[in-house]
C-alpha cells in the first residue's frame, strides 16, 4: 500500500522546577566543616536518559490512525508510536522480526511460496490489557480483503485465499497464487479483534476506534491520550506496554500554519525535529550551527495525476482523455527546470513509477519527456485542439481548462503548481491552482476519486516495484488508491504478471514492459524522486545505529524507542 506523502516536524518543550513555598524555609547557619565536597559526578552524553517531552510539529491533521484505513503520512507517523507492526523493515529494506514487531520470528514461507506461517511472540499486550493473539492477525487480515469494508490495502490481502488460526501464537496464511511482495504486505500493524469483531464491516470506517483516543487500544510504546483537532495530538509512553520501554517519555504533535512557520520554530529552538525543510532554507538551518540536516533522495515521488471519470468534470468532457493530449503536457512542462529552481537540484527525474537505480528501474525502456513546449502544441493540434478568442485551446466546442489541487501549506507544491500554470498556459491550456486543507482533501477529494487533476506524492511503503493498487482498474474508489480511475487492460494484465513469480530477473523484465506502456499512456505525468531534508535539533539524542533513515519510508523516526531527549 501507498500513502500519501504529507509533511511533519518536532518540537521540545522545556522543564521548570519551583516550590509552593512563598518563600524559602529559615535554617540555622552550618557550622564549619572540615570534611572536603565530592566532586560532582559527570554524566555520559551517549548514554540514554528516560523521560523528557518530543513535540512533533505538522501542518497538516490526521485523519485517522486506524491501520485499516490509513493512507496519508500524517496519519501513518502518528500510528509508529502507538501500533506496533508484526514485522520492521531493516536499515536496507529487508524484513525482520526486531524486539518491538509482534513477531518472534521471521515468517516462514513454503517452497511453493502460497503459505506463510507467523508465530507471534507471547508477551505482546494491548493497552487495555488484553494479549495480542493470532485472533488479531486473523481478524485483520480477513477486514482489510473485505470489499464491504473498503480497505485501501485490499490489493496486498486479495490474493489470500485463507487465513487460520493455528494456535493463540500461530497463524497460517495461504494464497490463491504465488504474490511477491506478501511479505512486505505482513510489515503492517494489526487491530483488537476483542474490540472490533462485533462492528459490522461497513461500519468500521465511522467507528471512533482511530478517532477518539478512549475508544482507540493501542499494543505500540506510547498511547494516544488527547486530540484537539487541527492544534495537537497528545502520545505518553504506556507504563504497560508489553516491550522494551521507550526513554522518551511524551510525544505531542503540534500543528503549524504552514512549512515556513515550522522552520521558524526549529531556527529559534522551539521544535527539535523536522521533516520536510524546504530546499530553498537547508543552509539558512545548516547555518544555525546545532541542527543536523539530512537529507538523501527518499523512496517518493511526486507526480501531476489525471482523473478520467467523466462525472468530474462539467459536462461530462474530460479533456485528458487522449494519450496524445497527456504526452503534450507531459513534453510542455520543465521538470528539468523545477528540479534544479525549486529542489535546487536535490531530486531525480522519473517517467515511470519505479525509484530511480532501485532493480525494477526499467532505464532506457521508458519514453523520456523533455521541456519541449513547440512538440506540445504540435501534438494538441494534432489531437485536435484549436486556439479560442481568448488563446486557450478549445476542442468539441469545450475550452482547455482544468482545476490542479494540492494540500495548503506545503511550499514546494505551491510553487511546482505555479510552474505548471505557467508552462500550460504558453501552449493554451488555462490551469486554476486550488490548495486544500489536507484532512479534508483526502476524505472529500482523493479517496472517493473527486478531482479533475492532482499534484501529489506517493510514499513507496516497502521496496517492492508493484503498482497494482494505483494503477489496475480493479481498484477503483473505495476498493483501491486508482483513484483517477484510470483504465489500462495491458497494464492491468502486466501487474499480475510481474508480481506472480519471485524470480527477480523475470519480474525485471516484465517492469520494462510496464515502464513502456506506462510512459507512453501517462496516467500520470510523472515528475520526479525527491528527499525530505530532516533537522533535527540538539536535544534529539540517538546511537548511530538508530540514527534516521531517509531511504525507507517513514525512516525519519527510524527505531525511535531508542532514542531519548535531553531536557537540560
Amino acid at each position: 500500500m501507498l500513502s500519501v506523502v504529507v509533511l511533519v516536524m518536532v518540537v521540545v518543550a522545556g522543564c521548570s522546577s519551583g516550590s509552593d513555598d512563598p518563600e524559602p524555609e529559615k535554617t540555622p547557619p552550618k557550622e564549619e566543616s572540615t570534611q572536603v565536597d565530592k566532586p560532582a559526578e559527570t554524566v555520559d552524553p551517549n548514554k540514554p536518559v528516560d523521560g523528557g517531552t518530543l513535540v512533533i510539529s505538522t501542518f497538516t491533521d490526521i485523519v485517522s490512525v486506524n491501520p485499516l484505513f490509513i493512507q496519508d503520512t500524517a496519519s501513518a507517523d502518528a500510528a509508529t508510536f502507538i501500533f506496533a507492526n508484526l514485522y520492521d523493515l531493516d536499515r536496507q529494506g529487508n524484513v525482520t522480526a526486531e524486539p518491538w514487531s509482534l513477531a518472534s520470528e521471521k515468517p516462514i514461507i513454503s517452497e511453493d511460496g502460497k503459505s506463510y506461517t507467523i508465530k507471534l511472540k507471547s508477551t505482546a499486550k494491548w493497552s487495555d490489557g488484553q494479549p495480542v493473539t493470532a485472533d488479531d492477525v486473523v481478524f485483520t487480515i480477513n477486514a482489510i480483503r473485505d470489499p464491504k469494508v473498503a480497505s485501501p490495502g485490499i490489493s496486498q490481502f486479495d490474493k489470500v485465499d485463507k487465513v487460520e488460526k493455528v494456535d493463540d501464537s500461530t497463524v497460517l496464511v495461504t494464497l490463491k497464487q504465488v504474490y511477491a511482495p506478501f511479505q512486505y504486505a505482513l510489515a503492517s500493524a494489526v487491530v483488537p479483534a476483542h474490540v472490533l469483531k462485533d462492528v459490522k464491516p461497513e461500519e468500521l470506517l465511522t467507528n471512533p476506534f482511530g478517532t477518539d483516543p478512549a475508544k482507540t487500544v493501542t499494543n505500540g510504546p506510547w498511547k494516544w491520550t488527547e486530540w484537539k483537532q487541527s492544534q495537537s495530538m497528545n502520545f505518553d509512553a504506556d507504563s504497560n506496554y508489553w516491550g522494551q520501554k521507550p526513554h522518551i517519555q511524551k510525544i505531542v504533535f503540534k500543528q503549524y500554519a504552514d512549512q515556513n512557520t515550522e522552520v521558524q520554530a526549529l531556527l529559534k529552538g522551539d521544535v527539535d525535529l523536522t521533516q520536510a525543510i524546504p530546499v530553498t532554507q537547508v543552509e539558512a538551518v545548516k547555518n544555525k550551527g546545532d541542527i543536523n540536516v539530512i537529507l538523501a533522495p527518499g523512496p517518493v515521488y511526486e507526480y501531476l495525476g489525471f482523473n478520467f471519470k467523466e462525472d468530474n468534470f462539467k459536462n461530462k468532457f474530460v479533456p485528458f482523455a487522449s494519450q496524445k493530449t497527456r504526452q503534450a503536457i507531459a513534453y510542455a512542462l520543465n521538470r528539468q527546470g523545477m528540479v534544479d529552481n525549486i529542489l535546487k537540484g536535490t531530486g531525480k527525474l522519473m517517467n515511470a513509477p519505479f525509484l530511480p537505480g532501485s532493480w525494477a528501474d526499467p532505464g532506457d525502456a521508458v519514453v523520456n519527456y523533455g521541456y519541449e513546449p513547440e512538440k506540445a502544441k504540435q501534438l494538441l493540434a494534432e489531437d485536435g485542439w484549436l486556439p479560442g478568442d481568448d488563446g486557450i485551446l478549445v476542442k468539441d466546442g469545450k475550452r482547455f481548462a482544468f482545476e490542479l489541487q494540492y494540500n495548503a501549506g506545503n511550499s514546494r507544491r505551491e510553487q511546482v503548481a505555479a510552474v505548471i500554470q505557467q508552462n500550460l498556459k504558453d501552449v493554451g491550456i488555462e490551469v486554476t491552482p486550488k490548495a486544500i486543507d489536507f484532512s479534508a482533501w483526502v476524505e472529500q477529494n482523493l479517496t472517493p476519486g473527486k478531482y479533475e487533476a492532482i499534484l501529489l506524492s506517493w510514499s513507496l511503503n516497502n521496496p517492492d516495484p508493484d503498482g497494482e493498487s494505483t494503477f489496475s482498474s480493479k481498484y477503483f474508489p473505495p476498493n483501491g488508491q486508482n483513484q483517477g480511475w484510470y483504465k489500462n487492460e495491458k497494464l492491468d494484465q502486466l501487474w499480475v504478471d510481474g508480481y506472480s513469480t519471485v524470480d527477480q530477473n523475470a519480474r525485471k523484465q516484465v517492469y520494462a514492459e510496464v515502464g513502456k506502456e506506462i510512459s507512453a499512456d501517462l496516467p500520470y505525468v510523472f515528475m520526479y524522486q525527491y528527499g525530505l531534508p530532516e533537522g533535527i535539533g540538539p536535544k534529539v539524542k540517538f546511537a548511530e545505529e538508530d540514527k534516521p533513515e531517509p531511504t525507507l519510508p517513514y525512516g525519519y523516526f527510524y527505531r525511535i524507542i531508542n532514542w531519548w531527549v535531553d531536557s537540560k
